[in-house]
């Protein structure tokens, strides 16, 4: 696929809910001029408890700088899981540019302020305990995932997301979702754009407010999914599981 923009965040790599193989799929299969990273793509919260990085993950890391090197611009904008990479905002490494924020303006003209999300989450600005306990039932969550899908692989059955599954039917979580994406998008009329892009909350949607466009690019540990655009503007969501459950189908169906 020849894309001008992608936008991927929430990666998680050192973590063992990383989907660090659908993802590499993903990175093979585009060429883009412009390559959001938008945030939590390292998880500094897991590693500080302890070592977790397999070959797949340097995999994804080796990826995107091969990226960079053949033309592709990358900027990087650290979440609250990496922040320990917003101290190098305004350097590049390895032709990748560290910034706190970044405005993009689309092939249509439309200007969107792109971040990763955790300056509008109550829980984690006000409450950074309660956020880490958070995190601990959500690893838990995603332990559960990883076994149910290493059953599922046995029976050559496609990639399924539980922690995903459960999430969208806890009334709570939808209403937590619903209102974040209203005061992201009444920050970005404050900022005077046309749109936001985010990551942060695991829940890729393109939703309108009023006069603003509020995307969110969703994440690689539950849904597989990233924002693109394509060379005439045109944003939409790719959920690159269901894509290769779609090609894993109609390889059965020839093959049958």
């Amino acid at each position: 696929m020849k894309l001008r923009t992608v936008w991927v965040s929430d990666i998680h790599l050192g973590t063992a809910g990383c989907q660090a193989d659908l993802l590499c799929d993903f990175l093979h299969s585009i060429e883009c001029e412009t390559l959001y990273l938008v945030g939590d793509i390292v998880d500094g919260w897991r590693l500080r408890k302890g070592w977790y990085w397999p070959d797949q993950h340097n995999e994804v890391i080796r990826r995107v700088l091969k990226m960079a090197h053949r033309g592709t611009r990358v900027i990087f904008i650290p979440g609250n899981h990496d922040e320990m990479f917003r101290d190098y905002a305004g350097l590049s490494f390895g032709g990748v540019e560290v910034q706190l924020e970044a405005i993009h303006t689309t092939a249509d003209g439309r200007n969107l302020l792109v971040t990763h999300g955790d300056a509008f989450d109550g829980i984690v600005l006000y409450a950074r305990w309660l956020a880490f306990l958070g995190d601990q039932a959500y690893t838990l969550l995603l332990k559960a995932n990883i076994i149910l899908n290493a059953v599922r692989r046995k029976f050559n059955m496609p990639y399924w997301s539980l922690s995903s599954y459960l999430k969208m039917r806890v009334k709570n979580a939808v209403q937590f979702i619903g209102k974040y994406e209203e005061v992201v998008a009444r920050e970005a009329a404050q900022r005077g754009v046309e749109g936001v892009v985010c990551g942060h909350i695991h829940s890729a949607e393109i939703r309108q407010f009023g006069s603003i466009t509020y995307y969110n690019d969703g994440d690689w540990v539950e849904s597989c999914t990233a924002l693109t655009e394509a060379k005439d503007g045109t944003m939409s969501i790719i959920n690159w599981a269901e894509n290769v459950r779609n090609r894993a189908s109609k390889q059965a169906a020839v093959e049958a």
